[in-house]
């Protein structure tokens, strides 16, 4: 086998790719990697055993990411929920992993990281250098039986008898990528943010997605009267629906509308044919997310972000305090010093 460098958006292969292998998602699509570029300067690369002018097989795709307060690395991939590796034997991952290896060290950076849904590295037969980082939980919720059967499988409390109460609120939804759901979206976002002590993302992130993701994008805002007080942002796949984000007016949380515009999405993708709705990562520590997750699909699986080299630190026992620190500080920035810090320290930790 050979070791291949490729552009993933300019080299048209990689597209094809992604178009027709089981593993790809909507963190691998071209639309992705041009919004995370555009918004954070980031350079995507691809990794293959495949030569110029033959159809690609195979590929890893990285960020290379370029920062004077974290390090230069490469991420696969930033802001990214999961990337898998595009491979079909473990003996052409292994390979592409040893030669990005030698490459990570030629451009003298601190490591290397990837976030497999379906590849463990732990039970590749020959060591790849790879260690866990981090630990979370993925939910995902098959959509493929009868939609009063999928509905009946939730929560009666917390998820079917919330819905029911949004409706009878008389709430109106709103669904799109319009300018005017952005800027709604955004407020309810960055309020959300604040409330965890936390910088909101950039709005140019958003607007970036929306710009490259096109009709797979929605944004779907719940208002009542004229008053915006839920949002979701969810991505479209292929048959899956990825719910990316949400964000709510906790004033108005009786009303159930995070639960409400989440089950239109569901309602709306499967009528397009969608199969499955990926609800994303969580942290082990967030325990309110977690149980907002398990009452719509109870039986998450666990997602591994791995680093090399093994002398990198794991985010589970460097980042807590550091964190625990920022939020202190956050929580006592006024909102427009918040939104600010957000665009400019973003780009640091893809």
């Amino acid at each position: 086998m050979e070791f291949y460098e490729i552009d993933p958006i300019l080299d048209t292969r990689w597209a094809e790719l992604v178009d027709k292998h089981p593993n790809a998602s909507v963190f691998h699509t071209v639309a992705w990697l041009k919004a995370l570029q555009t918004t954070y300067g980031y350079e995507p690369v691809g990794f293959t055993t495949s030569p110029p002018n033959s159809d690609l097989k195979n590929g890893l795709v990285f960020c290379r990411i370029e920062s004077w307060l974290t390090g230069r690395r490469l991420v696969s991939l930033p802001f990214s929920d999961h990337c898998e590796p595009i491979c079909d034997s473990a003996q052409e991952l292994r390979f592409l992993i040893q030669h990005i290896e030698a490459a990570l060290e030629r451009e003298s950076r601190k490591y290397l990281e990837m976030r497999p849904v379906v590849w463990d590295f732990s039970q590749m037969g020959d060591r790849t250098g790879l260690r866990p980082i981090a630990t979370y939980f993925r939910h995902t919720l098959d959509l493929t039986p009868d939609l009063n059967e999928v509905f009946r499988s939730f929560d009666k409390d917390s998820v079917q008898r919330r819905i029911h109460r949004a409706q009878r609120a008389g709430l109106v939804e709103r669904c799109g990528a319009s300018q005017d759901l952005l800027k709604d979206f955004y407020g309810l976002f960055v309020m959300t943010r604040r409330r965890h002590c936390v910088p909101p993302t950039p709005r140019s992130w958003f607007s970036n997605l929306s710009h490259f993701q096109g009709e797979a994008l929605e944004i779907r805002v719940a208002y009542y009267g004229e008053k915006p007080i839920a949002a979701i942002l969810t991505l479209r796949f292929r048959h899956i629906i990825f719910y990316k984000y949400g964000c709510s007016d906790t004033r108005f949380n009786k009303f159930g509308a995070i639960p409400w515009l989440l089950w239109r999405a569901i309602e709306e993708g499967t009528s397009k044919g969608a199969m499955k709705l990926d609800l994303g990562r969580t942290e082990k520590e967030n325990t309110g997310l977690l149980e907002f997750k398990n009452h719509w699909a109870p039986f998450a699986k666990p997602l591994v972000y791995w680093r090399l080299p093994e002398k990198s630190s794991p985010r589970d026992s460097t980042d807590g305090w550091k964190m625990r620190m920022a939020k202190r500080a956050f929580s006592h920035m006024p909102l427009e010093l918040l939104v600010l810090t957000g665009r400019l320290l973003y780009r640091h930790f893809g």
